[in-house]
């Protein structure tokens, strides 16, 4: 991070600071701000989490989960903290368009920006960076920000929490974008009294029965396999989503079942929404989602995980993603996990 001398001077005094994540922000987001948080708390400042939507349920239990404000339930305290701020961090995001409205006073501000994130391409809206795609999640890059700040000493068991829980749904319980460093991470974050066990338990165990039956009817009648393309596709309609009264968090990992399947290296999710029709991507080994995500459904990602989103119907986005596989065809072939 250069600059770094500049943002120590700007935290050595109290300040009222916000931090906020991505629409529909998941673990890794929700773990970023609420590590921070309990971080920056203890040298006196004032810290607010805001996000634009509500996260899983699963995610309750976190510790200070409770102290995050939610833009879409009420927009004008939100937008008055973010006037008021005197630092904002934006965290697991690098475009301002992906915290939508609760965004749009930042550029009139003069507020100092700090963008820690692991996506590719960010945006220069940020005054202070610390940006790594190859960073398993923003939780491994807020634990490194803590180090650059040599406040080592500050972690606890509530922060380790936090930056674990991030970590393990980035990874898929480490299954992805994982490296020797990671796991010395972890290592310490397990010191410091982290239970993976128990955490584990609640991110992964938690599922209702409305969820199951939802994953036992996408496998029976919403997956399609393309073993010529070593593709699996998942779809849900907008029936789908009212017969199963699904919300936010019920679809979490259904995207990564057909990755068991042997010669499978790419999934869709394919799903309608109520004014578009979203795309979420997932791979394995050496072959990247993330170009299929920007150059075809205005999106991004990373190398095996990416999203974007169609204005057109769920039928033609299928059509559409399916018409492109011939030009990855070689690829996924060659591909190697």
């Amino acid at each position: 991070m250069e600059n770094l001398q500049e943002l120590k001077a700007l935290l050595a005094i109290p300040k009222d600071i916000v931090l906020t994540s991505h629409r529909n922000p998941d673990g890794d987001a929700i773990g970023a701000c609420l590590a921070l948080y309990h971080f920056l708390n203890k040298f006196g400042h004032t810290v607010r989490i805001l996000v634009p939507s509500e996260f899983p349920a699963f995610l309750d239990w976190m510790p200070g989960a409770s102290e995050i404000l939610i833009f879409d339930l009420e927009p004008e305290r939100s937008h008055e903290l973010v006037k008021r701020a005197d630092l904002i961090f934006c965290l697991d995001f690098n475009a301002l368009d992906r915290i939508d409205k609760l965004g749009e006073p930042i550029p009139e501000l003069n507020t100092p920006i700090v963008l820690i994130d692991h996506h590719l391409y960010p945006e220069g809206f940020a005054d202070f960076l610390l940006s790594d795609p190859d960073a398993s999640s923003t939780c491994e890059l807020v634990y490194r920000f803590i180090h650059l700040l040599g406040e080592q000493r500050k972690l606890d068991t509530a922060i380790g929490e936090c930056l674990y829980t991030g970590i393990i749904t980035d990874t898929g319980s480490f299954k992805f974008s994982t490296n020797p460093e990671l796991f010395r991470i972890v290592a310490e974050l397990l010191e410091l009294g982290v239970n993976d066990y128990r955490i584990q338990d609640r991110v992964f165990n938690c599922m209702t029965e409305k969820q199951l039956r939802l994953l036992g009817h996408v496998l029976s009648r919403r997956m399609e396999i393309l073993e010529e393309f070593h593709t699996g596709i998942i779809t849900l309609t907008k029936r789908d989503y009212e017969e199963f009264d699904i919300q936010r968090g019920d679809t979490e990992g259904l995207v990564n079942y057909p990755l068991m399947l042997k010669n499978i290296k790419m999934v869709a999710f394919i799903h309608e929404q109520p004014t578009i029709t979203k795309i979420s991507l997932r791979s394995k080994g050496d072959f990247s989602v993330e170009e299929i995500a920007r150059d075809h459904f205005r999106g991004g990602g990373h190398r095996n995980a990416a999203g974007g989103y169609s204005f057109k119907g769920l039928r033609k986005t299928v059509e559409k993603f399916k018409s492109i596989l011939p030009l990855y065809k070689e690829a996924l072939e060659n591909s190697k996990v």
